[in-house]
């Protein structure tokens, strides 16, 4: 339960928690050691993160957009990046479902990573609304999470990333065949879901164009099957980032997230780490 890539240090929304020696007693079951890791996460607690957490260093994990994570010291680093990047963490669970085994336990999760972030004399706030899966080993008599596998409920980036590329070259070179491709040209109408900011993009038929908006311009990378993706750049604030959203089946509505890679002069921003999710609406054919 960690998360943004600026859009989210974490876009890690993992769960991860620990046993101190005055919590042992809550961590007798495993539904109540995932609790305890949301909760340290939410209170940025890494060495209760730490003591929850097993520390093989084969064991794998993905967070948000296929982001991997092998053993404990990569782990750790993203833990303290997010926790320096965020002011403040707050992650409400809404459902949680544990099934146990002897001594090996597994779960879903659905809960908001909600994050807030210093933009300029403001706090920016940020809601990610996550499903999480995992497996957790008790070790010792305490439960310990081993892995664990973390995606978006609204944007839905599943089954396309699998996909082989049909689409293409945001600089085509020559004649390309766009005949294979969604109609992505045209108008669109463009909604930062937490903020409720709103504006339009005049896109051609390879999905590049301008912006309303800091004067900003899209340019497509790659689109596979519905998955659509590329950056953004804004000359009137100077920043620039990445997206990547998912087509609707009649290619007129889209639905992804958004991050930066640079803000001003500062370019050590994690892809993914930071930033929000998008709606996009079309509205010319």
């Amino acid at each position: 339960m960690i998360r943004l890539n600026l859009v989210a240090s974490w876009s890690l929304i993992l769960i991860v928690g620990t046993a101190t020696a005055g919590a042992a007693s809550e961590l007798s079951d495993p539904e109540s050691a995932i609790r305890r890791m949301v909760r340290a996460n939410a209170d940025k607690d890494l060495p209760t993160l730490s003591g929850l957490m097993a520390h093989d260093a084969d064991i794998i994990s993905y967070g948000v957009a296929g982001r991997k994570y092998i053993g404990w010291p990569e782990l750790e680093q993203g833990i303290r990046d997010e926790f320096a990047n965020a002011q403040k963490l707050d992650i409400p669970i809404h459902e949680l479902k544990v099934w146990t085994k002897g001594d090996l336990a597994w779960y879903a999760m659905e809960l908001d990573y909600i994050r807030y972030v210093a933009d300029g004399p403001v706090l920016k706030r940020t809601v990610l609304p996550m499903r999480e899966t995992g497996v957790l080993e008790r070790r010792d008599g305490r439960w310990r999470l081993l892995s664990w596998h973390e995606s978006f409920r609204s944007a839905q980036l599943g089954g396309p990333l699998a996909q082989p590329p049909v689409a293409a070259p945001h600089r085509p070179a020559g004649k390309t065949d766009t005949s294979s491709l969604p109609n992505i040209s045209g108008e669109w109408e463009i909604l930062e879901v937490e903020d409720d900011k709103r504006y339009k993009a005049t896109l051609d038929k390879y999905g590049n164009g301008p912006y309303t908006q800091h004067g900003g311009r899209f340019t497509t990378n790659k689109i596979t099957d519905r998955l659509w993706q590329g950056t953004w750049q804004q000359p009137g604030n100077d920043r620039e980032g990445g997206f990547e959203v998912l087509l609707s089946e009649d290619g007129t509505q889209a639905n992804g997230v958004w991050w930066y890679t640079r803000v001003g002069s500062q370019t050590n921003i994690p892809p993914r780490e930071h930033g929000g999710t998008y709606h996009w609406n079309k509205l010319s054919r």
